[in-house]
């Protein structure tokens, strides 16, 4: 008799997973062949045509992460990942204020602003960064970690999504991986100052914000190592710095786990 596949079956070790299981982590898979389609968390992925796919795990992503495959037969193969906890460094401080009346003209502009960024960020093209080993953008001392957060007057504010490295302002910045430019400053935004929006494909994306200069523009192709800009101190900004953050499609990711140390900045 020929054997019947089940609908439905777990396979931990269908997908040949790489990369970091945590909480801003990221995911690097390969499909089994006769795969049609894949989600992570039932969001659905792009696969390119070799069965490669990637997927990234918010700050707050559960201890659970479960991808899905579609295969041609029409049956399913289900693979759970343990995603790792991680401790943040979150600061109360109760006796300053966690709420300021909102100005409707900055709101509005900042509507605006957001706007730019989210079409930005949904932009796909045909690059190959994404499966690169990263690099970082610029060298010095990490003044801002991800996932940090403070609670004032017991509201909590946004954690911080990314990575602040400070140096002098001047200081280039490169790209730490190919990609496209899908949005480069001016104008200058009214929080991240001058920016600039890398897709590197498949849906994941960087951010380089608070700049002095910009050196490249939108539909530019960018290699690794080539030069985009300079640090600055632009916008919302107490000092010059450089602020480093990476999305998975609309899931924020630690810049930190996609890099080597940084003495290893242009290494192959």
């Amino acid at each position: 008799p020929v054997p019947v596949r089940p609908i439905e079956r777990v396979d931990d070790n269908a997908f040949a997973f790489q990369g970091v299981l945590t909480q801003g982590g990221y995911a690097i898979g390969q499909l089994p062949t006769d795969a049609v389609a894949v989600t992570l968390d039932g969001q659905p992925l792009v696969l390119p045509a070799n069965g490669g796919f990637v997927g990234g795990f918010n700050r707050d992503a559960p201890p659970q992460a479960v991808v899905e495959a579609r295969m041609a037969d029409g049956s399913r193969i289900l693979a759970r990942l343990a995603i790792r906890q991680r401790h943040y460094d979150v600061q109360s401080i109760p006796g300053l204020p966690g709420k300021t009346t909102p100005d409707p003209e900055y709101e509005r502009l900042r509507t605006q602003e957001r706007a730019r960024i989210d079409a930005a960020r949904t932009q796909r093209n045909m690059t190959a960064g994404w499966q690169q080993r990263w690099i970082w953008p610029v060298t010095g001392r990490i003044s801002g970690v991800y996932g940090s957060q403070r609670i004032l007057g017991g509201v909590p504010r946004d954690p911080h999504y990314g990575v602040d490295i400070a140096v002098p302002r001047g200081t280039p910045i490169v790209a730490p991986a190919d990609g496209i430019v899908v949005l480069a400053s001016p104008p200058q935004f009214s929080l991240e100052g001058n920016l600039v929006i890398i897709d590197h494909g498949m849906g994941v994306n960087s951010v380089y914000l608070h700049l002095s200069q910009v050196d490249v523009r939108p539909g530019a192709g960018v290699m690794r190592g080539q030069r985009m800009g300079a640090v600055g101190t632009t916008g919302r900004s107490t000092g010059p710095h450089l602020h480093w953050g990476v999305n998975w499609l609309d899931r924020r990711l630690d810049p930190a786990l996609l890099t080597g140390s940084m003495t290893e900045r242009g290494a192959d």
